[in-house]
C-alpha cells in the first residue's frame, strides 16, 4: 500500500501526541524513506508540510529536527487552546438540542473517557498519552467542529510537545478526571460550566510547566565530560612515572 506526504506527516504528528518523538530529536530523510518504503523526495514533502504547521525545524548542514518550542511560544500555543475549546463550547449547536443527537456525544465521549481509564490503568504509556491529547479533537468532532479536528490535534500536539520539554507535572489521571467533569456539565446542559472547566482543565496543565529539560549542546556536553572530578584529584598524580592512578570505587 502507497502512503503519501500527507499519511507520513500525520504519522509524526501521532507520535508526537504520544509522546513517542521527543523535542530536537533528528529526523533523517533517508531512515523515515526507508521506514515508509517511499522516496528522499516524499519525505521532504512531508517534513516541509510538517515545517509550515511548526512540528519539524530544519538545521543547516544537519538536518530536520522535531521542533524545541520557546516558553512564549509554549505559552501562545496554551492560549489559542484556550480560546478554541472555550468558544467552541459555548457556540456549539449539538449542545443546545437535547434528545437523541446530545445523547449520541454523551455516549462517544464516555467511551472514550473509559479508554482513556483503561490506558491509564495499564502500561502503555504512548496510547495513555495520545488518547488524552485525543479526547479534544474527539470533543470537537462530538460537537460538530469538523473544520476545528486538525487545528486541535495540530494545537494538542504542540502543546503535547510543550509538555515533554519542560518537565510538566499534571497527572495523567487527573487530566482524565477533567475530561469527565466537562462531559459531565454537558451531559447537564450547563454549557458555560463545561466552558469554564475546560479553561481550568488548560491552565492546569499548563500551570503544570517546569524547567526546560532539553539536551545540552555537543560543546556544552564536552565541557562537563571534561570537568575536574573532584578536589582531592590530581591528573598529575595519575601520569607520573610510578605513580598509580586513584582505584575507581
Amino acid at each position: 500500500m502507497t502512503i503519501n506526504q500527507t499519511e507520513i506527516a500525520q504519522r509524526v504528528v501521532e507520535s508526537i501526541l504520544a509522546q513517542k518523538l521527543a523535542p530536537g530529536e533528528r529526523l533523517g530523510e533517508q531512515e523515515l524513506a526507508d521506514m515508509f518504503g517511499v522516496s528522499r523526495t516524499l519525505v521532504r514533502e512531508a517534513l516541509m508540510q510538517l515545517q509550515a504547521r511548526g512540528f519539524v525545524e530544519v538545521r543547516s548542514r544537519k538536518g530536520w529536527y522535531v521542533l524545541e518550542p520557546s516558553l512564549a511560544q509554549a505559552h501562545d500555543a496554551f492560549a489559542a487552546r484556550r480560546a478554541v475549546e472555550s468558544g467552541m463550547l459555548r457556540d456549539s449547536a449539538v449542545l443546545r438540542e437535547a434528545g437523541r443527537p446530545l445523547q449520541a456525544v454523551i455516549k462517544r465521549l464516555r467511551g472514550h473517557i473509559a479508554d482513556e481509564e483503561a490506558a491509564i490503568a495499564g502500561a502503555d504509556v504512548a496510547t495513555r498519552t495520545f488518547l488524552l491529547a485525543d479526547f479534544h479533537v474527539c470533543l470537537a468532532e462530538c460537537l460538530g467542529h469538523r473544520m476545528l479536528c486538525d487545528m486541535l490535534r495540530d494545537l494538542t500536539a504542540r502543546t503535547t510537545l510543550v509538555a515533554s520539554l519542560y518537565q510538566s507535572t499534571h497527572d495523567a489521571v487527573q487530566s482524565c478526571a477533567d475530561h469527565a467533569r466537562i462531559v459531565g456539565a454537558i451531559e447537564a446542559g450547563d454549557v458555560e460550566g463545561a466552558a469554564v472547566l475546560m479553561l481550568a482543565h488548560i491552565g492546569s496543565v499548563e500551570s503544570g510547566l517546569g524547567q526546560s529539560v532539553q539536551a545540552p549542546d555537543a560543546r556544552e556536553r564536552l565541557r562537563a565530560l571534561l570537568a575536574p572530578i573532584g578536589p582531592g584529584f590530581s591528573a598529575r598524580s595519575a601520569t607520573t612515572p610510578g605513580r598509580t592512578a586513584p582505584a575507581k570505587t
